[in-house]
């Protein structure tokens, strides 16, 4: 099963402020953030990890090779420094939502790449071939992991978790807060404590959670260094920076991830609702005075069935339920019961495609589809003119993930968003 080992992270020097040089994972960084990043300090990870184009870019000159030359020069000038040691790293993350104190806690270390068919690190998403194209091309320059994979795992016998609970109890080497959320780094160099932790993931499966795309990117890589140099067992191209957390971990956020449709030609709101009444029960819900907090109270109410909220800016809105599990079994019979039942594919199959007419290629385009976990953004957007209408889900559960990975499915895209991101620029995997 899964294989791990520390490793020599490569680390900002202790005298920089890592709250002015982290940033959040490349994906959920919007355009106008990048350039604030950029701007607020000239040793922000985002020059390694989500580069600018600039003008006159090309196959030599581009985001891909400055990021080369940016890690070269600050590695060369102290600005990034190497460690000596090799090192298993403990991180937490401290954070308040809902006026509640939640934190989770893993470890960050180097886990062996296997082929997904090989059922020791499990994915649970699609993934597009345009973003696996722009890290892939990140890594060929760099040959460097700048942010963790964020994986799960099970530990049923509590072989591993007891283990970093205990180390976690000492001071932390780091702590610092960033965006709102109190960031924690323990460094683990003690060798009986990791060959504990070697011994305790050796019977486990991994479950990726975050980061399916720069999974199959160092696959990809991977490939590519072995066709190029033939297959050696420790190459250091053979393994990827992931976290680590227990999936019973009662500090795991997992956000809902709302759907915008728009540009439907002969969108019409009550032909929409005729098709769904075929398969679904719809009860129409007059808005008081708080139409988010309304939405959220219903949907929370009916989450242990299969239901949504459907709603077009008017001052009501729609609670959408299957009738019966049938309906979808009869549309996917080829798909297992994990991925059938989950509120998204009932959503994406029986209204999406079937009424909608928004196929799975139109949804990878985003061309009628957006996505958003801010409720409120949701909200606001049906209640503008370019939106026909938007459906509100809620969260896909821990449990699901898994049952899904298992039973060796992806889920549609978008179907989770874990909470908080894992910071990029605490600690970084460079393959030589």
């Amino acid at each position: 099963m899964a294989v791990i080992r520390p490793f020599k992270a490569v680390r900002y020097n202790k005298d920089i402020d890592l709250t002015k040089v982290c940033a959040p994972p490349y994906d959920i960084i919007s355009p106008k953030e990048q350039l604030s990043f950029y701007e607020n300090n000239p040793y922000n990870i985002v020059r390694l990890d989500f580069g600018l184009d600039e003008e006159g870019d090309n196959e030599n000159y581009n985001k891909y090779t400055r990021a080369r030359d940016y890690l070269n020069k600050w590695l060369e000038d102290g600005v990034l420094v190497k460690e000596n040691e090799d090192a298993i790293y403990i991180y937490e993350q401290q954070f308040t939502l809902n006026n509640k104190t939640r934190s989770f806690r893993g470890i960050i270390c180097l886990v062996k790449l296997y082929d997904f068919s090989e059922k020791v690190v499990l994915p649970h998403e699609e993934t597009l071939s345009k973003a696996k194209k722009d890290r892939f091309n990140l890594m060929e320059q760099t040959h460097a992991n700048f942010s963790q994979i964020y994986s799960l795992y099970l530990d049923e016998e509590k072989k591993v978790t007891p283990i970093i609970s205990e180390y976690a109890k000492s001071a932390p080497d780091i702590c610092f807060e960033f965006q709102n959320v109190i960031q924690k780094v323990w460094i683990v160099k003690d060798k009986s404590i990791i060959e504990k932790l070697r011994e305790g993931f050796s019977d486990k499966q991994l479950f990726i959670a975050d980061g399916h795309h720069r999974y199959e990117t160092c696959l990809n890589y991977k490939k590519m260094m072995e066709e190029r140099e033939g297959k050696k067992e420790d190459a250091p191209y053979n393994y990827c920076m992931m976290m680590l957390v227990d999936m019973d971990d009662e500090g795991l956020v997992v956000f809902p991830t709302h759907r915008i449709v728009r540009g439907i030609s002969d969108f019409n709101e009550y032909n929409l609702i005729d098709r769904i009444k075929e398969e679904f029960y719809v009860e129409k819900i007059d808005i008081k005075n708080d139409p988010v907090g309304e939405m959220e109270e219903v949907l929370t109410k009916n989450s242990s069935g299969i239901s949504f909220v459907f709603y077009t800016g008017h001052s009501y809105f729609y609670l959408v339920k299957l009738k019966d599990v049938k309906y979808i079994d009869q549309a996917l019979p080829q798909k297992p019961k994990s991925y059938r039942h989950l509120d998204v594919t009932v959503l994406h199959t029986l209204i999406m495609e079937k009424c909608l007419g928004i196929d799975k290629e139109n949804m990878a385009g985003a061309k009628n589809l957006l996505y958003t976990r801010d409720i409120d953004e949701a909200v606001k957007q049906a209640q503008s003119e370019d939106v026909d209408c938007v459906f509100l889900l809620n969260a896909t559960k821990i449990h699901q993930i898994k049952d899904v990975s298992l039973d060796n499915e992806k889920m549609p895209q978008k179907s989770t968003y874990f909470y908080p991101k894992l910071v990029t620029g605490i600690v970084m995997y460079k393959f030589d």
